[in-house]
């Protein structure tokens, strides 16, 4: 299965696979074993967080499978309040000892906190690290176009990847207009809406219907063709395997136009506004 899926090549010249597997609140024994589930499925990108605790998890589970640590790609993130040059950087040694890795190959800013205001420090630490080897690509989560054209004019460094909230009540047409501009990849979380009511849209249901597939797998082939990189994450061997298999059809532009079309302007699942909320 995981050779089906598209790859993205990055700013930085590093290649990701279009579909990740996320892994929040995938913690502990049962932790590892939905995540060997998603390696075993074919999920070749695995996203984490610090703030997700679940790195020893994440790390046992790499032990546990038989792929090569070097077909897998790792992504982390920094927490808010490590955003301090130097805590940003001894909270990426300390991750990648809780994982038991040499390196992430993705590091992001988890969110911009710009109250607090030190986004550009931690950045100026993800510079650093990358080049020390510890992580291989950097990019930012939640970051607004201001915030990303602050951390360019103040170090002329572009991230590879900015990873916000995205599905079809909140499609970030705008933001990704803004990411492609500047040649950055908008990867999805959240990008099934969190299980709320996208999931029972009568909009989406009909166009499954049509293509004989799940809602879930529907909204996950719509961003893949406005070519974001989702992020699903699932406990279920069942639908973790469901929401790779999405490439052997294609959404019509009319099916396309209608789900980009169900877009709030409320869409956020939690509120959750990068310009002030903060998250440590």
């Amino acid at each position: 299965m995981s050779h089906q899926i598209p790859q993205i090549k990055l700013n930085d010249g590093a290649v990701f696979p279009q579909v990740g597997f996320g892994t929040y609140k995938l913690n502990g024994a049962t932790g590892v074993s939905a995540i060997r589930s998603a390696l075993d499925n074919g999920y070749r990108a695995l996203d984490s967080a610090y703030n997700y605790e679940n790195h020893g998890a994440l790390g046992e589970a790499i032990r546990q499978s038989d792929i090569p640590r070097s077909q897998i790609m790792i992504t982390s993130k920094l927490p808010g309040r490590h955003h301090q040059y130097d805590e940003a950087l001894t909270n990426i040694q300390e991750s990648l000892y809780q994982t038991g890795l040499k390196y992430f190959d993705l590091y992001l800013i988890h969110w911009p906190n710009p109250k607090e205001d030190h986004y550009v420090e931690a950045w100026k630490a993800l510079i650093d690290a990358q080049k020390w080897g510890l992580v291989r690509s950097i990019g930012v989560s939640n970051f607004l176009p201001e915030h990303i054209d602050r951390l360019i004019d103040e170090t002329g460094v572009t991230p590879a990847v900015n990873q916000v909230e995205l599905h079809p009540y909140f499609s970030q047409a705008p933001q990704r207009e803004y990411d492609a501009d500047h040649h950055i990849a908008t990867e999805a979380w959240s990008p099934l809406g969190r299980a709320s009511s996208v999931l029972q849209d009568s909009t989406i249901k009909k166009i499954a219907d049509a293509h004989k597939k799940s809602v879930g797998q529907i909204i996950l082939r719509w961003e893949t063709q406005i070519g974001v990189m989702p992020i699903p994450k699932s406990s279920s061997t069942v639908r973790q395997r469901e929401n790779l298999h999405i490439f052997d059809f294609e959404l019509t532009p009319e099916e396309m136009e209608a789900i980009t079309n169900l877009d709030r302007p409320d869409g956020r699942v939690k509120n959750q506004d990068p310009a002030v909320y903060e998250e440590f």
